[in-house]
């Protein structure tokens, strides 16, 4: 097992942090965000080298390590969704996201956490919510259902990117949407 592959995403998150200058959610509010009220429980997982393999395969993007992180919401005793940190490079600097998946396996909510990069980089919110309601599938690109972000271009590669990992994760640790 590759160690670094295992402790890149750990160190990633811990110097994330909130982004300069942006007023950006943090995790709790993030996800009071998703559900409303909703009773959210934190898992963390190892993927195997295979659940790897496989999350790469249906993202066309590699995870960035072993080691994920999750929060299940629930409600009325019912799984309500998941939601799942992404930390990622964007030009040269790391930006964590959100990506909050629903019941059905469609993506509920996409909220950027932290962006180390120049703030006029940053994708603005009303860029950002067309990733909601968005499953895994070939329209989850900048050449099908993803606008392009003009003057951003490796923000919206780096978030579309984002979004098919934490898509793709879901469905290898939860199988398949219904």
């Amino acid at each position: 097992m590759n160690l670094q592959r295992i402790l890149r995403p750990a160190a990633v998150l811990l110097l994330a942090g909130t982004g300069l200058g942006a007023a950006l959610p943090t995790t709790p509010q993030a996800l009071a965000l998703a559900f409303p009220g909703a009773e959210w429980t934190r898992k963390e997982h190892w993927l195997t080298e295979p659940q790897a393999q496989q999350v790469q395969a249906l993202a066309g993007t590699a995870p960035a390590g072993l080691w994920q992180v999750s929060y299940e919401a629930r409600g009325g005793g019912q799984l309500l969704g998941v939601a799942y940190l992404d930390t990622h490079r964007v030009r040269t600097l790391p930006e964590t996201v959100l990506v909050v998946i629903s019941a059905a396996g469609r993506i509920q909510r996409v909220e950027v956490l932290a962006f180390r990069e120049p703030q006029e980089y940053l994708a603005k919110e009303a860029w950002v919510r067309q990733f909601d309601g968005k499953p895994l599938d070939a329209q989850l690109s900048l050449k099908g259902a993803i606008r392009p972000l003009s003057g951003s271009t490796l923000t919206a590669h780096a978030l579309t990117d984002a979004a098919r990992r934490m898509l793709a994760l879901h469905q290898v640790l939860h199988g398949a949407a219904k």
